[in-house]
């Protein structure tokens, strides 16, 4: 476990930014991915339509926050053959519910088998396998009484590792400007004198052209946007029986005075044309946040920022500059998302992205980070004001745990995004009214604290409900 965030990746803005359904990248993302591998393995081996049954084991935190986070839902759909860019929403629940009653699994949309959910998924939660507390094991049986099994690692942000396999290893590539840290991104845009965005737009070139790297971005800004606008305008009650409020529409309708508005863009023009003051811009930041992590919790569709369980924390800073500060072009969208990511990738070389391993953490101190780093390069702040914004929101989210009541994403999480956001807000304004030159802490260090903090929290504050809020809150586990 020390070894994983000292390896050497390469990381693209489209690893740390993917668009997926919610509420968790590394408990419904993840193993959603992971089951469409092993799938696809099955048809690589031409074993797919000799499967006669098939056992899904979760282990660790994917055991014992599972149901709260859809972790069953994410594989059967996975094994189903869907997709969670393109599946539709709002048959999330139908479908598993179909499966569940009919007791029929359709491997891959092609190949039939009988599926008892209450005995062909099992959670394992007084186990953990040793590489990483998010593991999920695919036994494939098979017509000749053999069986095929393979194991997954969710390690945080939609990344999955094969047991046996490296990360990152399929398609190196040769990087202009390779970064590990915070140290090599500094020393690359100090010689060439590029800003973060153009050093890292110049790197995606080695995987795509250009042209392609901007449209992706204004993609996942496409998401982005979607999902905050339907989150202020879905009202109702979040699933899971803890019975938690949405509270974004009501605040958006709120400050709208219940004026409706048809599309995203006269909508934004009507909140900016309400002013500026710093109690109407708080509330909208929460409310941009609020609306992301409503829709996350709610199986919506939703960007991993670089978590689905910190979606709403950049989406909420990019839209408070796009709101508050004029930022609504594509080339500052498509630049504050590679500053982001670029931030983002240094924590998952040298920490981690998965609350399971760090506590939250590494969700909301990320991702504060991230939008800290962004907003202030965006606001014309120098490359070390930059890494010095990141270095400040990541310093006080050190030692957050991860404590989800019920094994849900939304006490606290959803909360937290709120704060992460005026956290990134406040680092960047500090940021830019400092000295980089003389500051007392690097990135870099930060990092490195993050990952030593991580390796010393107590299992029970790691997104296993056994620790923190998660046990002291009587509201009661929801049901299967």
């Amino acid at each position: 476990m020390n070894g994983i965030p000292m390896k050497k990746e390469q990381i693209s803005v489209f690893d740390m930014f993917k668009i997926g359904i919610g509420p968790s990248s590394s408990h419904t993302l993840g193993p959603w991915r992971a089951a469409q591998q092993f799938t696809h393995q099955l048809i690589e081996k031409d074993l797919l339509k000799r499967t006669e049954a098939v056992k899904i084991l979760l282990y660790g935190s994917l055991a014992k926050t599972g149901i709260g986070h859809g972790t069953d839902v994410a594989v059967l759909l996975g094994l189903s053959g869907d997709d969670p860019v393109t599946f539709a929403v709002d048959e999330v629940a139908p479908k598993v519910t179909r499966i569940k009653q009919q007791q029929r699994l359709v491997l891959a949309g092609s190949h039939e088998i009988p599926f008892r959910y209450s005995q062909d998924v099992l959670f394992l939660s007084g186990e953990s396998l040793p590489f990483h507390p998010n593991a999920v094991t695919f036994q494939a049986l098979l017509i000749d009484g053999t069986a095929v099994s393979e194991t997954y690692y969710s390690i945080g942000g939609g990344f999955v590792v094969q047991e046996g396999e490296g990360e990152g290893t399929e398609r190196e590539v040769d990087l202009p400007f390779p970064v590990q840290n915070a140290h090599d991104l500094l020393a690359w845009c100090m010689r060439t004198g590029l800003k973060i965005s153009e050093l890292v737009l110049e790197n995606e070139q080695a995987w795509r052209p250009e042209e392609d790297t901007r449209q992706g971005i204004l993609r996942l800004f496409g998401t982005i946007r979607d999902c905050i606008y339907r989150g202020c305008h879905t009202a109702g009650s979040l699933p899971g029986g803890l019975q938690v409020e949405r509270r974004a529409h009501k605040l958006n309708k709120r400050l709208m005075s219940g004026r409706p508005y048809a599309d995203y863009e006269s909508w934004i023009g009507a909140i900016r044309a309400g002013g500026n003051g710093f109690q109407y811009t708080l509330d909208w930041v929460s409310c941009f946040a609020l609306a992301v992590n409503e829709e996350n919790a709610s199986f919506g569709r939703v960007v991993t920022a670089p978590t689905n369980g910190a979606a709403g924390v950049i989406p909420a800073v990019l839209q408070y500059f796009i709101t508050f500060h004029d930022g609504l072009s594509d080339d500052q969208i498509i630049r504050f998302i590679a500053t982001a990511s670029e931030i983002g990738s240094i924590f998952k070389k040298g920490a981690t992205l998965s609350a399971a391993m760090g506590g939250c953490q590494a969700e909301i101190g990320v991702s504060s980070a991230m939008a800290a780093g962004a907003l202030t390069e965006r606001l014309g702040g120098s490359q070390r004001q930059v890494l010095m914004a990141a270095e400040i929101a990541m310093e006080h989210h050190l030692g957050l745990t991860c404590d989800p009541i019920g094994g849900l994403v939304q006490i606290p999480c959803i909360e937290r995004n709120t704060m992460g956001a005026i956290k990134a807000i406040t680092a960047a304004q500090l940021a830019l009214q400092s000295n980089p030159d003389k500051a007392k802490v690097s990135l870099d260090a930060v990092v490195r604290t993050m990952w030593e903090t991580a390796q010393d929290m107590n299992v029970k504050y790691k997104e296993t409900a056994d620790g923190g809020l998660a046990v002291n809150i009587p509201l009661g586990l929801p049901e299967c």
